[in-house]
């Protein structure tokens, strides 16, 4: 939390906050003003936007000589996907089974590998050895995504299983996530943003806080928490220690999200729609 977002992850995070739900393209003069307000030069969102482009995280349109971009539909997918579980307040009821994803890739398509371990990990699953992975969720549609994604077909195998071995559910669990560390995590986001959050109650109370201000905070808030969606699998109640921290911060990251939204909206949609008037105009 100490180093600034890099270029990149911000304009994920303002997409998927904020242009997602307008389902309009954004003029790329709207979005540099916007990352201007966290310290990101023009250069570095083109270079930013470039790449996301090419990536297939984007889609683009020309009127006249300026661009507009919105995400193209693997991008959306993404952005519903990590919406869902960023503004998800408690775990599912878990139904006492387990997913196994199996995978045994051939040397020829080893490039994937890594790629597909980052996705099985941002999902939710975690590796029980190198290429055993497993979830207490039913993330069964996303196995299927990637190993249609990967052209997986013939080197994977699905099971829905219960554990029959000689621990508990939860040992499995140890096994898999190390939720000591990720509790730490927890504990430090609360810790600053139960902070953050009086701080700009004060400066709201004393008239002394702007639109501007809200948009970087709030963006910023989703930012940091949606790191989470990276090393918290979103466990069942059942196999969560019981001095789980990531309760409170779902709790603290909802309450201090509605406090800044309108503000917030409000300025990302003074800017967007300067940008937009240019494009009516053509």
């Amino acid at each position: 939390m100490r180093n600034g977002p890099n270029t990149r992850s911000m304009i994920f995070t303002i997409f998927g906050d904020y242009i997602r739900h307008d389902k309009h393209d954004i003029w790329i003069g709207s979005l540099i003003k916007l990352l201007k307000e966290f310290g990101h030069n023009e250069q570095s969102v083109r270079a930013a936007v470039s790449r996301m482009y090419k990536q297939g995280w984007l889609e683009s349109q020309k009127n006249g000589n300026r661009s507009f971009y919105r995400l193209s539909p693997r991008g959306k997918a993404r952005m519903e996907e990590a919406g869902k579980r960023i503004f998800k307040l408690s775990p599912d009821q878990w139904d006492g089974k387990w997913r196994m994803f199996f995978y045994s890739i051939p040397e020829g398509k080893r490039n994937v590998r890594e790629d597909l371990k980052k996705e099985l990990s941002w999902s939710g699953f975690g590796a029980l050895s190198p290429n055993n992975w497993l979830t207490p969720n039913n993330l069964i549609k996303e196995a299927e995504y990637l190993i249609e994604k990967y052209e997986l077909a013939d080197y994977v195998h699905l099971f829905t299983a219960q554990y029959e071995g000689a621990g508990e559910n939860k040992s499995l669990v140890e096994a898999c996530w190390d939720l000591s560390e990720i509790n730490e995590k927890y504990t430090l986001f609360i810790d600053i943003y139960n902070k953050k959050f009086k701080e700009a109650r004060v400066k709201s109370n004393n008239g002394n806080i702007t639109l501007a201000e809200c948009f970087v905070e709030k963006t910023l808030l989703v930012h940091e928490y949606r790191k989470f969606l990276f090393i918290d699998p979103g466990l069942p109640a059942e196999l969560l220690p019981e001095k789980w921290k990531g309760h409170a911060a779902a709790a603290l990251f909802s309450e201090y999200y509605k406090y800044l939204e309108g503000p917030a909206v409000a300025f990302y949609e003074q800017i967007f729609n300067e940008g937009n008037v240019l494009k009516e105009k053509w």
